[in-house]
């Protein structure tokens, strides 16, 4: 069978070559210049036989041929829209697809034997003898599993495309999109096979991928280095954490986490969300965390930190808005006190193992400004595990919000063990994988129940500083006892007792009843700590030689690790000083 003489009519030809033909009729055209006998003989032997016309799917039919009387409006010499579609439907497959720029193929026959290749692919893929079958042939198209595809064609009569498929050629390799598409003639059928090359296209894609794996990578490295290093690990709390950022086609987020310890064994605890994605959000996180330390410096309630970190929110970039938990731990009192800035829930275990949930944010999310921000409290004794946590770790996009708190709820209550464990537990439960469409952190941390051999290192005693000036000998007397009780060694005494005086006097000078002397022991330190109702922190200052008073504050810093001052919730302020205990 001769393939040079296929009319070639892909799907859509002959509804182009008719409108085509119908421009070129109404179009005026010169004449056309005489002709001799012997060239009009030559024109009608050439004239090709009538083509067989292929059995498209789609039916289309021909537009209907126009009237007599529009083909006599035509000037002499004008070819017909009849003629003109017969000639170009006689084009042999060369002609068509021969000068074509891409890669082009007919084969035919259940083997998909070579009709013809065209220059284009001779050039792309070497050249391709006539009549060989395509598993010979045509290596390129086999290794691509082009031949079933093929099958399909001519069985369904239905063309089908491979796209940004790799090949390798004689010259280089590239990437081709082939479509197939079924042919057939009266006595047989076949495929044309079109290759469009997409190396370009690939390779842009390619890169564009880089770009973005190179910009989240630099997001991830800068977030997570704007993350705590290693917790801090209070005396009174075991605490642990966990980051996991979003999945890899994920634009990382602004999660983030801290613990801060504040002195006196109280401890602040942080978390909080910048919205929006990438290296601006990882960038505007790290100036607030970095804010939340300083501002925790100061010893400040929970709502007056919020309130200094909305206004800095709203300078750094008003198109940024965070949410916030802060809140403090005290072991003397139980209790965490907290505030947060339209962020979710803590959820606290007590010793029974019952979850209970924080009532609704206490204010808006940092940056709006023009709110109050208030604080408020939960107990967190011996026995209790609280977690903290960002929407990425039960927001999902097909469920409200409260449904996924209430399964963090559930698995909480279930979840045993120290805080690292927590942590695992509760990332596996709510199905938190490294595809996960958003950051996730996780905050926990548990005040254990102490007993037995364990116990006996952390221990409390306060006494009521009541009367004048005789409160001082008094207070000397009861910090020296129970130091001594405590089995501490004489010259750590010696300074616990000085620092007591000291404290105890200086608030005796200054300070308003009621006063108290506390005394607290924990594995690690020695805090003493003195209340009393005035709201004047000391400060620091180098006294003159001749000044009689100003001293005290001075000898504490000079003797202790470490010393600081706060104001406390119902007015009044506390001033303490710590001592490290010896290594045993």
């Amino acid at each position: 069978m001769d393939f040079t003489r296929w009319s070639a009519r892909l799907p859509g030809t002959q509804r182009r070559t008719a409108a085509q033909s119908a421009a070129e009729a109404q179009q005026p055209s010169e004449p056309s210049p005489a002709r001799t006998p012997a060239e009009q003989a030559d024109e009608t032997a050439s004239d090709p036989a009538p083509p067989v016309v292929p059995q498209a799917r789609s039916r289309r039919r021909f537009p209907p041929r126009r009237p007599p009387s529009d083909a006599s409006r035509r000037g002499p010499g004008t070819p017909s829209a009849e003629h003109a579609t017969r000639r170009i439907d006689a084009l042999p497959v060369r002609e068509l697809l021969g000068p074509v720029p891409a890669p082009a193929a007919v084969v035919y026959g259940p083997e998909h034997r070579i009709a013809f290749v065209n220059d284009a692919y001779e050039k792309a893929f070497g050249a391709r003898p006539s009549g060989a079958a395509a598993r010979d042939a045509l290596p390129e198209l086999v290794e691509l599993g082009l031949p079933p595809l093929m099958d399909q064609v001519l069985r369904s009569g239905t063309p089908r495309t491979v796209k940004s498929r790799r090949v390798q050629g004689p010259q280089r390799t590239g990437y081709y999109t082939f479509t197939c598409t079924p042919l057939t003639t009266a006595e047989e059928q076949g495929v044309l096979i079109f290759a469009a090359d997409v190396t370009d296209q690939v390779e842009a894609a390619e890169r564009l991928r880089t770009s973005e794996r190179r910009q989240r990578e630099a997001a991830v490295t800068l977030q997570r280095s704007l993350l705590p290093q290693e917790l801090e690990q209070p005396d009174d709390l075991r605490v642990a954490a966990t980051y996991q950022p979003g999945g890899t086609e994920t634009a990382v987020g602004g999660d983030w986490y801290d613990v801060i310890t504040l002195g006196a064994g109280r401890t602040a605890l942080v978390i909080g969300d910048v919205m929006g994605r990438g290296v601006r959000a990882a960038a505007v996180m790290g100036q607030l965390r970095t804010a939340v330390r300083a501002y925790a410096r100061l010893d400040l309630p929970p709502h007056e930190v919020l309130q200094l970190l909305d206004g800095l929110a709203a300078e750094i970039d008003a198109s940024q808005i965070a949410t916030c938990v802060y809140a403090v731990h005290d072991p003397n009192e139980g209790i965490l006190s907290f505030a947060s800035a339209g962020h979710l829930p803590i959820l606290v275990k007590d010793e029974e193992g019952v979850v209970h949930r924080t009532g609704e944010p206490t204010g808006p999310p940092l940056g709006t400004g023009g709110w109050l921000h208030t604080s408020a409290t939960l107990p967190l004794g011996p026995g209790s595990t609280a977690v903290l946590y960002t929407d990425g770790l039960v927001e999902r996009r097909d469920a409200d919000i409260d449904v996924g708190v209430a399964a963090l709820e559930r698995a909480f209550a279930a979840a045993g063990g120290s805080p690292e464990i927590v942590c695992n537990r509760l990332i596996r439960s709510l199905g938190i994988t490294a595809e996960h469409d958003d950051d996730v952190a996780v905050l926990v941390l548990q005040h254990p129940a102490r007993t037995g051999r364990e116990a006996e290192l952390f221990h409390n005693a306060a006494l009521d500083l009541l009367g004048g000036t005789e409160a001082a000998p008094r207070a000397r007397a009861f910090a020296s006892g129970v130091l001594a009780s405590w089995r501490f060694p004489a010259e750590l005494r010696d300074l616990g007792v000085l620092a007591a005086s000291e404290l105890v006097a200086n608030s005796l000078q200054h300070g308003t009843p009621p006063m108290r002397l506390r005394l607290r022991r924990t594995d690690r330190r020695l805090i003493v700590e003195v209340t009393d109702g005035d709201e004047h922190l000391p400060r620091r200052r180098t006294p003159e030689v001749a000044d009689e008073a100003g001293r005290g504050i001075s000898i504490v810093a000079t003797i202790a690790s470490s010393w600081g001052s706060r104001r406390t919730p119902g007015g009044g302020k506390a001033v303490w000083c710590e001592f490290a205990l010896p290594e045993t």
